[in-house]
């Protein structure tokens, strides 16, 4: 018996595929030539202009960049730029061309990529004449993200938000220069970059490295130190009253107030710390009720002292004194009930 020939299913066009068939028979005029260029890589040029924006000379390939960036045309003030870089990359104009390319993708929103190129040029020529701008562009780049600008896959991809890389960012630019206009600010910007995320812990450090770094510079010490304060509050506040973060916000707040007592912010500082105290109070005086209920007069007569301790002045210090009052008596009858129970047992023996 011979095998009957099966002829093969033929599958219909997906709709890409016939897309794609579409536009290879529509008649396609290219706008301009893909050319490569060595340091450049790939990129379109207009139809005639092929090449002529290269230059012989690091200076002219240089005002070739520079009066592009002038015109608007990004595009191409950077691939003369990249060009100068890759040509030219010990010359004086290498430096610049590199800062012409950071402006160029910032300006066209690669705020990342622009980034990493300004780090390029802090790492590469450190003598660089405007490096305090570069160090400042890079801490606006960071600040964009620090406000929620989503970071992206190979410059294109959106992602999301990264308060780590964030962090990263400003490190980078602290590293660069630790004593520059912008690193103290920079070391906070970290810190509230790590709260953002509620790694408070993080935050308390960042602020404080900021308050022991730059002790010389009393506006910034002070905000650093207020800002651990802040942290350390908002650890507190976590889950269940973290009586211990309490106790160092607390801490914090009040050694701001004495080193900087005409400091703007005293009188906040001042109300978080009555806050925090009458926070405190409420934990104390809600484990002594605990105790309470369960018969544990001596844990409760403990924490209802310890109320008055944490704030003698709170709601909770009236009816907390009343308790300690009542409590005494039963407390000191129990007291009378052991010592007459050890009299009664040394005597048995």
């Amino acid at each position: 018996m011979g095998l009957a020939s099966v002829r093969p299913m033929k599958r219909p066009p997906t709709p890409t595929l016939l897309a794609a068939l579409l536009l290879c028979a529509l008649p396609f005029n290219s706008p301009a030539p893909l050319i490569y260029t060595p340091g450049v890589g790939w990129h379109y040029e207009r139809v005639g202009r092929e090449g002529k924006w290269q230059r012989t000379r690091a200076k002219e390939q240089l005002a070739v960049a520079q009066e592009a960036f002038d015109e608007g045309d990004y595009s191409q003030a950077r691939r003369a730029a990249a060009y100068t870089v890759k040509r030219w990359p010990l010359s004086d104009y290498a430096p610049e061309a590199l800062f012409i390319e950071g402006r160029c993708l910032e300006e066209k929103g690669q705020y990342e990529k622009a980034f990493k190129h300004y780090q390029d040029l802090v790492e590469k020529y450190p003598k660089f004449k405007r490096y305090d701008e570069v160090l400042e562009r890079q801490y606006n780049i960071a600040n964009e993200f620090l406000g929620g600008r989503w970071f992206k896959l190979w410059g294109y991809v959106p992602l999301s938000p990264s308060m780590d890389k964030t962090a990263d960012m400003y490190e980078s630019l602290i590293e660069a220069g630790p004593y520059s206009d912008v690193a103290a600010e920079a070391q906070m910007k970290i810190g509230q970059a790590r709260e953002k995320k509620k790694n408070f812990k993080e935050s308390v450090k960042a602020h404080e490295k900021a308050a022991n770094r730059y002790h010389d510079r009393p506006k910034i010490a002070a905000e650093a130190l207020f800002g651990a304060g802040l942290a350390y509050q908002k650890q507190a506040k976590t889950a269940e009253y973290d009586q211990g973060a309490a106790g160092k916000a607390i801490d914090t707040f009040t050694d701001f107030i004495a080193l900087y007592p005409d400091h703007e912010r005293v009188a906040e500082a001042q109300d978080i710390i009555d806050s925090l105290r009458t926070e405190q109070a409420r934990g104390a005086f809600r484990t002594a009720q605990y105790y309470e209920k369960r018969k544990k007069w001596r844990s409760a007569l403990i924490y209802y002292n310890d109320v008055l301790v944490k704030d003698a002045n709170s709601s909770y210090a009236i009816e907390a004194k009343a308790k300690i009052e009542s409590l005494k008596l039963i407390v000191d009858e129990l007291d009378k009930i052991d010592e007459q129970f050890k009299q009664d047992r040394t005597a048995a023996e």
